[in-house]
């Protein structure tokens, strides 16, 4: 019986999570109606010992699975949890620096302002997560998929090379599932090859950052600030530039497509 209410759980916890993403702002209003505050999103019914100790008593090769469990507020840094499962997890406030979270499933899972400051993430699955105001400075998601809600997030000099944060078109009944970076810092971070066609990236800082070769179709990078930013490679095809700042970037004249860009006439230059 436990078990089936621990599923039940997690497919009610999809749905709601499938609706929260549709669509920005879809998602803004969603989240209206979830109890931030609530024991549910603010507690945790583990400790780090707890977590330590099952993690220690894991058999070679065993994936320890904490879907759906609270552990928010937790401090949890410095813990090698490669290939966990974490998925629908609440993770809210939880202290995630220098973790190891290689290859590890956040699928769904709640990570609203946690620190994940330098954590390793590569190759990790975070498939609608909620991040929002979460701190990924000098985190490496090199290879992860991300099709998370990192709104107001901070990743200063984070690694995210060859990254996909790109629109999931395979669920398109759920709506659009893609990387929302609305107004995160991503100044000094590496998104060479990063596939970011039709992530929302409007009013993100990305001076300094290194987007060459990164696909950047479609994306919305509506009051976007890019300036010194490396552009070399990168395709613009039907991005939208509408209002953004382009000062300075580097190897522009070996993007892909910035002609065929959407409002280019509307960049700010100075």
């Amino acid at each position: 019986m436990t078990h089936l209410l621990a599923f039940l759980h997690a497919v009610l916890h999809a749905v709601v999570m499938c609706l929260v993403l549709m669509s920005p702002t879809l998602g803004q209003d969603m989240m209206q109606h979830v109890d931030l505050g609530s024991p549910e999103m603010t507690t945790a019914e583990m400790s780090r010992a707890d977590i330590e100790s099952a993690l220690a008593s894991a058999l070679p090769g065993q994936t320890h699975d904490f879907t759906g469990k609270k552990l928010s507020g937790l401090d949890l840094s410095g813990l090698n949890l490669s290939g966990v499962i974490l998925r629908a997890a609440k993770l809210n406030k939880s202290n995630l620096a220098d973790a190891n979270l290689d290859g590890a499933v956040l699928d769904q899972a709640w990570l609203l302002d946690a620190d994940m400051s330098r954590a390793s993430l590569k190759n990790a699955h975070l498939f609608g997560a909620q991040m929002r105001r979460a701190r990924l400075d000098g985190a490496d998601l090199s290879g992860a998929r991300v099709t998370a809600d990192l709104t107001g997030a901070s990743l200063v000099g984070a690694q995210l090379a060859g990254t996909d944060l790109s629109a999931d078109m395979k669920n398109q009944s759920m709506g659009l599932m893609r990387g929302v970076l609305r107004s995160a810092n991503l100044e000094g971070a590496d998104l060479s090859r990063a596939n970011l066609a039709r992530t929302d990236l409007e009013f993100a800082s990305l001076n300094g950052a290194n987007l060459s070769g990164a696909s950047l179709k479609g994306a919305s990078l509506g009051g976007a600030r890019l300036i010194g930013t490396n552009v070399s490679g990168a395709d613009f095809l039907d991005a939208d530039l509408t209002s953004a700042r382009l000062i300075n970037p580097i190897g522009l004249e070996t993007a892909r497509n910035f002609e065929k860009a959407q409002n280019s006439g509307r960049l700010l230059r100075q």
